[in-house]
């Protein structure tokens, strides 16, 4: 199946807690498609405790993003910037290409 969220994909979260950021919206960082799982920038934001090393020389604690359950998130509408769904629509030439639900424009540029 094709993927219908993609790096770099302008999200907003649906769903969860307000604390994690429902409602909020941010960009696809990451994909993990065996997961069900999207890191989307400054959403989900957790602490975590972090011991100094060579790669981090100061540990303490440190905000990280979290992934969050692909349901969870949905695309924005390139024309209005509101949510809406995904679908695939197969070009004149055979190029496979998504498409907006909500008003029809071209995802894939």
């Amino acid at each position: 199946m094709a993927a219908k969220i993609k790096k770099g994909d302008y999200v907003q979260m649906i769903s969860g807690s307000l604390k994690n950021g429902k409602g909020k919206k941010g960009e696809v960082l990451r994909v993990f498609p065996k997961e069900n799982r999207v890191l989307v920038a400054g959403l989900n934001m957790v602490k975590r405790h972090v011991r100094p090393s060579q790669a981090e020389p100061e540990g303490g604690v440190k905000t990280f993003e979290a992934p969050i359950h692909i349901s969870n998130v949905a695309h924005l509408d390139p024309k209005d910037g509101k949510p809406t769904r995904v679908g695939f629509k197969t070009l004149k030439d055979g190029k496979k290409v998504r498409v907006a639900k909500r008003s029809g424009e071209e995802i894939d540029g």
